[in-house]
């Protein structure tokens, strides 16, 4: 018999060590519209109810960040009707969530090349961002039409430009140097990173970010992920000996 999402709750807040911030790889909807004989879109319109229990169960185990990956630069290849169905799910969960997460102190920020999105789209970001710039209770990343990659060369760029107007100097640079470059500059790195669907790939996420996450890879399928599968995911960071390199005392 399983435990229930509130008895694992319970739990978390005994052994106290609940993650700063949970990076989650959303995966398994095309494989979950199949395996119900629906078309993909079905799975990805499922996957949102996921992500309002993901933010939910975060806001109660007292998270601060939660990072989501939607939609990669690699997504751009699929069919054109889903990239389509995509964008449409991306304005309907704004327009449906933008007030909740507000009123519940979510801050919402959006990551990528944000360019290649369509004009209602972007307005839809350029909203929700605007509307829950004052959260306090957690920071919401949603990852979008990216790339681990494509956020270091961007980093890259950046700093060669501030070389070359002689706004920094080549000894300058460092590891603190080369964060302040990407998109989650002033947040922290994540403590926890998970997959569902129990595939074990980065995926090309938050190459730099990741660097000292611990990995919990999850069989669940995205759109069935609940309050329950991330509190048994904390649960089994809490047991996690984080050394960072070092040696236990």
């Amino acid at each position: 018999m399983t435990d229930s999402a509130s008895d694992l709750l319970a739990r978390i807040r005994v052994h106290g060590a609940v993650p700063r911030h949970i990076a989650i790889i959303m995966d398994g909807n095309g494989r979950w519209a199949r395996e119900r004989h629906m078309p993909r879109p079905f799975g990805h319109r499922s996957g949102m109810k996921a992500v309002r229990e993901t933010v939910e169960a975060c806001l109660e185990a007292g998270v601060e960040w939660l990072s989501l990956f939607a939609f990669s630069q690699e997504n751009w290849q699929r069919p054109e009707t889903e990239v389509s169905a995509l964008m449409a799910l991306l304005e309907e969960y704004i327009a449906r969530e933008a007030a909740e997460l507000r009123a519940q102190g979510v801050c919402v920020h959006v990551h990528g090349d944000l360019s290649r999105l369509s004009p209602a789209a972007a307005s839809a970001v350029e909203r929700v961002r605007r509307e829950t710039s004052g959260g306090q209770r957690l920071g919401l990343n949603l990852f979008i039409s990216y790339g681990g990659r494509a956020e270091l060369v961007r980093a890259a760029r950046l700093l060669a430009a501030d070389l070359e107007s002689g706004a920094l100097r080549a000894e300058d640079i460092d590891e603190q140097t080369i964060a302040s470059r990407l998109y989650t500059a002033g947040c922290p790195d994540p403590d926890l990173l998970i997959r569902t669907s129990g595939e074990q790939r980065l995926s090309n996420f938050l190459l730099w970010q990741v660097a000292y996450a611990e990995l919990y890879i999850s069989s669940v399928l995205w759109p069935d992920f609940d309050r329950a599968a991330l509190y048994e995911a904390i649960c089994d960071f809490q047991r996690r000996d984080r050394r960072f390199g070092r040696v236990s005392t």
